[in-house]
C-alpha cells in the first residue's frame, strides 16, 4: 500500500508522528509525507522532534511548496491519504479546492480520484462555518475523524489515548492492528 500522510499546524502533531511510526513497521506500506512549516513548528513545540526526525520516519517526504511533485497528480497511484492533525485552515482549503500548497493539492487529488481521505480535524468548539466545511467534505467522500479518546479501554497514559485514535485510522485504511483494544459490549473477552 502507498499512503500519503499530511501533518498540518494544528495541535496534535503526535497523531501524525505515531501513525508514521506504526506504518514504518509494516513491510507492505510505503509512506509519503507532507509536513507543513506550521506542522513542523507545532511538532517541535509539542514533542521536541525536529522536522528531519519526522521526515526520516517516512519512506518519501516532500516540501509543502513542491506543488508539481508526483503527489499532485492523480496518475500517481496511492491507496489513501491521512491528514493528522488537520488544522481548520487546511480543512477549509481542502473543502473549497484551494490548492495553494502540496498538502491541500494531494488531498484534492484523493477526493477527485475517489481515494480514501481521512482528516483528523483538531478544533473545538466548532462554529457553523467549520461544520459546513465538514459536511461538504463528507459529501465529497472524505472521512472526518477527530481524534476523540475512548475511555472503555481504560487508558493509563496520553500514549494510550493517542494510540487509540491512530488505531482507528489504521482500521479506516484497512490496516487493522492485531492487538487493538476493541469494544466488547462491556464483557471481558
Amino acid at each position: 500500500m502507498r499512503i500519503v500522510i499530511g501533518i498540518s499546524g494544528a495541535s496534535g502533531a503526535i497523531y501524525g508522528i505515531r501513525l508514521l511510526e506504526k506504518l514504518r513497521k509494516r513491510d507492505n506500506v510505503e509512506t509519503h509525507l507532507i509536513l507543513t512549516r506550521s506542522g513542523e513548528r507545532t511538532a517541535w513545540l509539542e514533542t521536541g522532534k525536529k522536522g528531519t526526525e519526522i521526515r526520516d520516519l517516512a519512506h518519501h517526504s516532500y516540501p509543502v511548496e513542491e506543488i508539481g511533485c508526483r503527489l499532485a497528480s492523480g496518475s500517481f497511484l496511492t491507496d489513501g491519504m491521512v491528514v493528522a492533525p488537520c488544522s481548520i485552515h487546511s480543512m477549509a482549503s481542502i473543502a473549497h479546492g484551494i490548492s495553494s500548497n502540496l498538502l491541500v493539492r494531494a488531498a484534492d487529488v484523493a477526493l477527485k480520484e475517489r481515494r480514501r481521505l481521512i482528516l483528523l480535524v483538531r478544533e473545538t468548539p466548532l462554529h457553523l462555518g467549520h461544520l459546513r466545511a465538514m459536511t461538504s467534505l463528507a459529501e465529497m467522500g472524505a472521512i472526518i475523524a477527530p481524534p476523540v479518546p475512548a475511555f472503555y479501554q481504560h487508558p493509563k497514559s496520553v500514549d494510550d489515548i493517542v494510540d487509540f485514535s491512530v488505531g482507528r485510522v489504521l482500521d479506516l485504511l484497512g490496516l487493522p492492528e492485531a492487538d487493538a483494544k476493541r469494544w466488547s459490549g462491556g464483557k471481558e473477552e
